[in-house]
Parts: structure tokens; C-alpha cells; sequence
């Protein structure tokens, strides 16, 4: 797929037919859907309608936005107003929000064309894209394997090539993750940074949408189209927007890059492992300095994350009961009412994590639970505001191996969380990360490295990002 800045010059000189190609695209979509499962709906006559706007726009010489029709797939915990947000649980099959998320009408403003919703773990939760209402995504690389979650149909729809750039989530790793696993480039912003408003809630203090992209640059337009203050989300951040293009043709000479020795411990595969050293040792070539540090609470970072996570998860999902939206169960009393709805419209791994947050929040477990996992948290804050003051950005591994196959981990919960091993801890920070792929293993399925930097500092992400892109072609 071509990147996004040159599909935009395209088609904003009129060297590519709007109608052809939305056509020719929409039934690809299908095609794709049908192949990867990788959308839960189609947005036909959003997409099309769009396109009658930008062709008068264009007729009339009128403004072109910075994503001038630009395809865009949206995950589907993500609100557009008029279309189903479905979480793809059965519990909001049938919802359609009446108001578009603060992300949908900034690309809309820009001129962008939402083409499809994306399929998703339910709601959020999972590492795989296997829990589902609507059955398991595909990995494009391998059908038999996962393509990463819980923003999987995001980034397979990249992956496939239906578009450049998509939304996704990100909770503990849940667009870093399926970026590394099919291929693509994956960013989770500072929490803060883009609104949450129109996000349906997993966990609040660690939610954040971001973008999944075919490279760099593209990632880094769409981020800075959807970041920025909004007052309708009160944890929404002033920040200003740099000139990433600027940035990204900076040189990594003279950075100090972080390598945390608890991210190269056992359970790292070794192909991955190969892989990164060798993007190590180009880097050094480049100019690059590297650090050996420490982030010594990194072993407690799983523990705590799903603690805090299933916490908020266990509160954010009380509010479906059958009473005001989606799903109600038939029952002659309330409490049975109440009961089975959650029970027909809840999947298994929503409802484990429900109780574990429940469990962890309730009377006597409160402060040998929850609150310890709280202080841990804050001990993890100060470690990353620590190392951030001798290196300019951490380089890691995205995940622990390569994408597995379907069903290899679904017994066994434990195994399931440990993907998250490498993401997690960005989230109970705070501060941005992204993956970039760096090559292939011996099954010829993708690797992804991460970066991560300080507080707002996704400058020298993208930047230091393109450069292990062009290093790694």
C-alpha cells in the first residue's frame, strides 16, 4: 500500500477517480471482511456520501484537508454517529450511538473517508482478537495465526492493504501489540494527548486511541489530526503539534537510546532477539549512543496493570444492565432482568475480568489488592521520569514471540496476559510508545520494536521511528 501522503497528492490532483476508486475499495472491504474477518460493518453510504462532498469541494477549488480522500477504518468501540458501535459484544449489537467521538469529526474535518468499522476484541479485552462476538480476525501473514489485539481488525485492515491508516485503542498494548504481530506501524499517544470522548470506556486512566499505519509518516499525519485539547474529555491535555515531517528527517546522531535491561530477559524469543541487536548495532553506525538502564518494578508491571484494569473494567461495565441501551434479557422480575442480560450478553473473558475487578475492589481485598497495585503504579511513573532524564527514548521488544497460532493460548489466561508483557507498563506511565516493524522470523511472519519517550515527546518516537524504518528495508 502506498503511503498516505502520496494516496493524498493523488487524489487531490485528480490523477485518481474518487468514484473508481472508493468503488473498486468498498469491495474490497467485503472481500476482506469475508477473507480475515477483519470489520464488523461496511460504512457504504457514509463512504459515499463523503465522496459527492469532496468531488464538489474539488470542483468548486474549495480547501483540501490534510487527509484529502484518505480511506480510514475505525475500530468499533470508537462512536460514529449513525452506525452501530458494537464493542463486538452481543451486549451492544444493536446500539447506535447519536453523536460522533471527538476523533471522528477531526477526520472528518480534514476530509477523510471512513470506509469500514473494525473488528475488536470485546470490548478491549484481550491479546489475541479471538473473544469476539463475531469469531476471531486472521492474521494476513497466516490465516492460522492471530494478528494481535485487541485492535486486530485495525491493524489487519492496514495489513491487507484496504487503507494506510486506521484508529484503534490502546489499553496495555492493544494497538502496539497487533501492529508488531502483522506488520505495521502502531502508536499508543501520551494518555491525554487525543480526546477520549466517543471512546466506549475499558479502563479510563489507561485507554488511549491511536493510529495504526503502513509507515511512519503516515502514522505520525494521522496523529496530528486526531491529538489535541478537547473540553468535552476531562483528561484531555493542551499540547501543541509539532512539525513531525521536520523531525522525521533528523539523523538519531546524538541520541541517547535506553535499553532497559528487564525487556531482554528469558521469554524473549530469539529470532526477535537477532532481530533487534541488528537494528542495535545499524543504529550505533547511524550515530546513536546506547545506555544499559534499569526499570527494576517492570516484573510487577502485569500484576498491576491487571489489577487496575480489571478494576475500572468491573465499574466502566456496570452500566450495562439491560435498562438503558443495547441488550435486555426477558424476565418477569428486575434482578433476573439484570442478571441474564449480563450473562446472554457478556463473553467469557469479559466476564473474568469483571469479577476479578470486582473481587480486587470489594470490601477487605480493597487495600491488599487494589491500593498496592496503585502504589506500584506510581513507583513505575517515577522510574520512567527517572531513566527519561539520562536517555531521550527506550528501545525494547513490542512482544515476547511472534504471532501464535489460533487457539494455542485460549485455555490457559496466564499465558494469554504474559503477551502484554512488553506494553503494559507504558500504560500505567502514561507516556507514548509505538511499534515499527523490523523484519520477518523464519515463518516469515512480522517483528515488531518498540519505542518509547517521555510525557508528549512523540517527536522523537516518529523520528526515531523512521529511521529504524529505513534501516530495516
Amino acid at each position: 500500500m502506498e503511503s498516505a501522503l502520496e494516496l493524498r497528492r493523488r487524489i487531490a490532483a485528480g490523477e485518481i477517480s474518487l468514484d473508481s476508486y472508493y468503488e473498486a475499495l468498498l469491495s474490497e472491504c467485503e472481500s476482506a471482511k469475508a477473507r480475515f474477518n477483519c470489520l464488523t460493518a461496511i460504512t457504504n453510504q457514509l463512504a459515499m456520501a463523503t465522496v459527492e462532498r469532496l468531488k464538489t469541494n474539488m470542483k468548486n477549488d474549495r480547501p483540501k484537508g490534510r487527509l484529502f480522500g484518505l480511506p480510514v477504518v475505525v475500530k468499533d468501540n470508537i462512536c460514529l454517529r449513525d452506525y452501530p458501535t458494537t464493542c463486538a459484544s452481543k451486549i451492544l449489537e444493536n446500539f447506535v450511538p447519536p453523536y460522533d467521538a471527538t476523533v471522528i469529526g477531526r477526520l472528518i474535518a480534514e476530509d477523510a473517508v471512513i470506509i469500514a468499522k473494525a473488528n475488536m476484541d470485546e470490548f478491549a479485552m484481550g491479546s489475541s482478537n479471538e473473544n469476539s462476538a463475531f469469531g476471531p480476525v486472521l492474521n494476513p501473514h497466516d490465516i492460522t495465526r492471530i494478528p494481535g489485539g485487541s485492535s486486530g481488525g485495525s491493524a489487519v485492515a492496514v495489513a491487507a492493504g484496504l487503507t494506510p491508516m486506521a484508529l484503534g485503542s490502546d489499553t496495555g498494548g492493544s494497538v502496539r501489540q497487533p501492529a508488531a504481530h502483522c506488520g505495521v506501524v502502531g502508536l499508543k499517544p501520551t494518555y491525554g494527548a487525543v480526546s477520549r470522548y466517543g471512546l466506549v470506556a475499558y479502563a479510563s486512566s489507561l485507554d488511549q486511541i491511536g493510529p495504526l499505519a503502513c509507515d511512519v509518516e503516515s502514522a505520525a499525519l494521522l496523529y496530528s489530526v486526531i491529538a489535541g485539547h478537547d473540553e468535552r474529555d476531562s483528561t484531555s491535555a493542551e499540547i501543541s503539534i509539532c512539525d513531525y515531517p521536520a523531525e522525521m528527517q533528523k539523523s538519531v546522531k546524538g541520541l541517547r537510546i535506553g535499553l532497559p535491561r528487564e525487556y531482554f530477559g528469558d521469554g524473549l524469543d530469539g529470532e526477535i532477539r537477532t532481530s533487534i541487536e541488528a537494528m542495535i548495532a545499524q543504529m550505533k553506525f547511524e550515530g546513536a549512543e546506547f545506555v544499559d538502564v534499569s526499570l527494576p518494578h517492570t516484573e510487577y508491571a502485569i500484576a498491576t496493570y491487571y489489577i487496575i484494569a480489571d478494576a475500572e473494567a468491573s465499574s466502566n461495565l456496570a452500566r450495562y444492565d439491560g435498562v438503558k441501551y443495547g441488550l435486555r434479557a426477558k424476565n418477569d422480575d428486575l434482578l433476573s432482568m439484570y442478571t441474564n442480560t449480563r450473562h446472554e450478553g457478556f463473553g467469557a473473558e469479559v466476564k473474568r475480568r469483571i469479577m476479578l475487578g470486582t473481587y480486587v475492589l470489594s470490601a477487605g481485598y480493597y487495600d491488599a489488592y487494589y491500593q498496592k497495585a496503585m502504589n506500584v503504579r506510581s513507583i513505575l511513573k517515577r522510574e520512567f521520569a527517572d531513566v527519561y532524564k539520562v536517555v531521550d527514548v527506550l528501545l525494547t521488544p513490542t512482544t515476547p514471540t511472534t504471532a501464535f497460532k489460533i487457539g494455542e493460548k485460549s485455555n490457559d489466561p496466564l499465558e494469554m496476559y504474559l503477551s502484554d508483557i512488553y506494553t503494559v507498563s507504558a500504560n500505567l506511565a502514561g507516556v507514548p510508545a509505538m511499534s515499527v516493524p523490523i523484519g520477518r522470523d523464519g515463518k516469515n511472519l512480522p517483528i515488531g520494536l518498540q519505542l518509547t519517550a517521555k510525557h508528549f515527546d512523540e517527536a522523537v518516537l516518529f523520528r526515531v521511528g523512521k529511521a529504524v524504518e529505513r534501516l530495516a528495508k
